[in-house]
């Protein structure tokens, strides 16, 4: 069943009214949906960017704040008439600000099925570490 114009621009217009997700631009809603892990060593963010080409993700690290900015393009073929576009496509980007705990020269990202992974090391220094328990004999010499 085709649906008119009017009827497709209605549709689109009470689905944003009453979408959170869609209330701001970006093919994702409101923000990239993210993950966060601490591993032995390490903080790992998990970005979810379906359909995103890896030549289209931006990942920058600036006076402790990391950027990652996604833009999933429409794809479309000539000739082709929409009838139903329920799929984002656009731009996005979060921002999160990192730890001082954090090794922010060390960054590493990839990109695979769909999900953006970074890793951040914690610095060598706020990383947990064994205090030796001695007598109070042993402190006060």
């Amino acid at each position: 069943m085709y649906l008119t114009t009017l009827d497709r621009d209605f549709d689109r217009i009470v689905r944003r009214a009453f979408n959170p997700s869609t209330l701001t631009s970006g093919f994702a809603g409101t923000a990239l949906p993210m993950d966060t892990v601490r591993r032995d060593g390490e903080v790992v963010l998990r970005f979810d960017v379906p359909g995103v080409d890896p030549e289209k993700i931006d990942v920058t690290v600036d006076r402790g704040v990391l950027t990652i900015s996604a833009t999933r393009e429409e794809t479309t073929t000539e000739g082709d008439q929409p009838v139903v576009r329920e799929r984002y496509h656009g731009s996005v980007t979060r921002r999160v600000r990192l730890s001082d705990n954090l090794d922010a020269e060390q960054i590493e990202a990839s990109n695979s099925n769909g999900v953006l992974e970074i890793h951040i090391p914690v610095r060598e220094e706020a990383k947990p570490r064994k205090i030796e328990v001695g007598t109070h004999k042993e402190l006060a010499s």
